[in-house]
């Protein structure tokens, strides 16, 4: 017998759904993308021509994913839309019965991001965050030797997302009102989501954070993707974050679009526990003693032989989209929890208020 399609809906056409997500669904051979939703007729369109089955759908305009959401035979919805509208796109998709992947940031808010999660739980239906780097092999690895106790207690690491000079200067990335903030929000996540993760640590206490205004006022600036337009840049250039945990756990978050730094790494983290540690750069490094020896362990990613290396070529992307569908099909519990996504999300907001107020900014602990 022939796999049952599941039905998908893009509600957002632009560069993420076409550099990840359709790309990615489109390998998957009991997917169906049926119905495409933009702002921009011709991207829909285009998206619709690329990547839909026969007869699928496309719908224009800021409210017609309503439309789509009507649609009965619409399992999961992908929202791929900019960082303000995740929130009211994903509740609503939720409210009609659909199983929803939404891109990160989770949203641009805590409460927000709340809204998010107790949606899910009203509704009973499925709710990831595309934070997709968890699926490297790296990642993988490194979060393996963490849950193994190869590095003891964690008490510090380091969430590393450093650009010198790439500025996207397209879409709505330098737009603070849509994106909510700068490289903090767009790439800081990232590299905040896959610390906590490889700590299993998810109760921030307070935090101290600073952004800067600094190099985005300047010309000829030697941009990967040319010369930003400053006058467009409202967001922040560069942010850090200073956290604490609530078990005295502390990570320090680094984030730049454009920095004078050559230490450039994005989407890393480094972990440092009682036992041992372990980096991402040059692949992965695990440090220790043994013996009353140092050592620097530095695995080979490219063979496999462990379940989660399980087609070791395969793309972050493509992995995580695989894993959610079959988290759908199957009823299984998706690899990234809107419960965990809301911390990031909470983090980055307290970075950005204590950045704004020049104070502490302390957690309030509550429901996730």
């Amino acid at each position: 017998m022939a796999q049952k399609k599941v039905k998908i809906g893009i509600i957002g056409c632009g560069g993420i759904a076409n550099g990840k997500h359709m790309p990615s669904l489109s390998k998957i051979a009991n997917v169906e993308m049926v119905a495409f939703c933009d702002l921009d007729k011709e991207k829909a369109e285009d998206a619709a021509k690329k990547y839909g089955a026969k007869d699928a759908k496309v719908y224009v305009g800021e409210d017609s994913y309503k439309k789509l959401l009507e649609d009965k035979a619409i399992e999961v919805v992908h929202v791929l839309t900019h960082n303000t509208m995740h929130c009211p796109i994903a509740c609503d998709a939720l409210e009609a019965g659909k199983h929803v992947m939404c891109e990160k940031p989770m949203a641009v808010s805590s409460v927000e991001a709340q809204k998010m999660v107790d949606t899910a739980k009203k509704t009973g239906k499925k709710l990831t965050i595309g934070y997709q780097n968890r699926q490297r092999n790296d990642s993988l690895f490194l979060k393996a030797e963490a849950d193994a106790g190869t590095f003891g207690e964690i008490y510090y690491a380091k969430a590393t997302a450093i650009r010198r000079r790439a500025v996207p200067t397209w879409g709505v990335f330098l737009d603070e009102e849509k994106q909510g903030g700068g490289p903090l929000i767009d790439i800081g996540t990232h590299a905040l989501d896959l610390t906590l993760w490889t700590m299993n640590n998810y109760s921030p206490k307070y935090c101290v954070g600073t952004t800067y205004h600094k190099l985005n006022n300047q010309k000829n600036t030697g941009n990967a993707w040319g010369d930003w337009d400053p006058k467009k840049f409202t967001v922040e250039d560069s942010a850090f974050g200073f956290v604490v945990m609530e078990n005295g756990a502390t990570i320090y978050l680094e984030s730049s679009w454009a920095l004078n730094s050559l230490d450039v790494r994005e989407a890393v983290t480094t972990v440092c526990g009682t036992l041992g540690g372990g980096d991402m750069i040059d692949g992965v490094r695990i440090n220790g003693v043994t013996q009353g020896r140092q050592y620097v362990l530095k695995p080979d990613l490219r063979a496999g032989g462990v379940a989660f290396y399980e087609g070791a070529s395969e793309d972050p992307a493509e992995r995580e989209a695989r894993l959610w569908i079959d988290a759908v099909v199957h009823d299984k519990t998706p690899f990234v929890l809107p419960e965990q996504a809301f911390v990031v999300s909470q983090i980055l907001e307290g970075i950005y208020t204590s950045a704004k107020t020049g104070k502490v900014f302390e957690f309030k602990k509550g429901k996730k």
